[in-house]
């Protein structure tokens, strides 16, 4: 039987367990955690989506959930058994060995915290220690850190998909990178507590050097965020969050992308960067032909009071045309809207026991 040492005691289990999800997830983690036993030989750490200024009553929340504490750790904090680590907002939960790192670093998957940092790191620092779950939330955050969590030796555990509120993240996961484990909510807690109990696998691959280099890139390192050798190929597309060039990276046949300055993406999360962007470059742009057919039509009421006709005729024209055009751009805004609640729909129709339920 393989056995690890974590401070004093010696470790015979995955006693590093890392949790992300994102829409639905804090009732889940909190169901999640209400099956953990007070004696469970394992530090759990939680990534859920939260707005970068919003205040996070999660540990509260998961403090009486269950039988561990939970708190928002600071900088430098020590890893400990028994205690629930939850990242806070625009923060990224980062681990070394030992202690827990809080980081602005670039985001990933449009997210800070971000799910993906929290696996990477985790299996960067402790291999097949880690036990990492991906419960409910849309998108792909949390699938390319399962993967590396996985290739390093740890078990992957995710909810059921037809079990989850919004499927994207553990649905993801499941068909890109797979799960030793696949529960629904309601069996995750019993899972842990065996792995965090079952003897640790002999074998562990070494630390690969993109996994190294993301990390440190995650934790703002200089001399990687410097670096003039980018992870991956270039991809000919442009991030989103600051328009540099992005370079695909093909690890273990997750494709993910990742621009100079840290900024990283999954494909789903990429396009639906991507699909904001577009959004918000037509709002400018329709804003722009309003103020164009605006000054236009004042131009050509001051030059019909000087007596100018023909000129404002033109200016005239010109406003016309120009609400012709914001008003084909605002059909479009229409649609896309219209896109988005039928997609919402789709999504709420693939869960109807949780739709019932809420």
């Amino acid at each position: 039987m393989r056995t690890d040492t974590f401070g004093s005691l010696r470790v015979t289990g995955r006693d590093i367990i890392v949790m992300g999800g994102s829409a639905g997830a804090v009732e889940g983690m909190a169901q999640i955690v209400a099956g953990l036993p007070a004696d469970l030989p394992a530090a759990v750490f939680v990534v859920v989506h939260f707005p970068p200024y919003s205040t996070s009553v999660l540990p509260r929340i998961l403090t009486r959930a269950g039988a561990l504490k939970a708190v928002h750790p600071c900088d430098g904090d020590p890893v400990e058994h028994g205690t629930i680590y939850v990242a806070p907002p625009d923060h990224h939960l980062l681990l070394e060995e030992g202690r827990i790192r809080l980081t602005r670093g670039p985001r990933e998957n449009g997210h800070r915290p971000a799910v993906d940092t929290l696996f990477r790191s985790a299996a960067r620092a402790y291999g097949r220690r880690v036990a990492a779950v991906v419960i409910t939330g849309n998108l792909d955050d949390g699938t390319a850190g399962l993967g590396t969590v996985r290739a390093r030796g740890g078990a992957a555990v995710v909810q059921d998909p037809e079990d989850a509120l919004h499927p994207g993240m553990p649905g993801t996961a499941l068909s890109v990178v797979g799960a030793d484990v696949v529960a629904p909510l309601d069996r995750i807690a019993a899972a842990l507590v065996e792995l965090a109990t079952t003897p640790l696998p002999e074998a562990e691959p070494p630390v690969p050097g993109l996994l190294q280099q993301e990390s440190a890139i995650a934790e703002l390192d200089f001399d990687a965020l410097h670096d003039d050798e980018r992870p991956g190929t270039p991809s000919g597309y442009s991030c989103p969050e600051c328009h540099g060039a992005l370079f695909e990276i093909n690890e273990d046949e997750v494709v993910r992308f990742r621009c100079r300055v840290g900024h990283a993406y999954g494909v789903e999360s990429l396009l639906a960067q991507q699909g904001h962007a577009v959004e918000s470059a037509l709002w400018s742009a329709m804003m722009a032909l309003k103020e164009r057919a605006a000054l236009s039509r004042r131009m050509s009421e001051r030059l019909r009071e000087r007596g100018g006709q023909l000129s404002a005729d033109r200016f005239a024209e010109q406003a016309n045309e120009a609400d012709v055009r914001a008003g084909v751009i605002l059909e479009v805004l229409r649609n896309l809207g219209l896109a988005a609640g039928q997609e919402a729909e789709r999504a709420l129709e693939a869960a109807p026991m949780q739709q019932a339920g809420d």
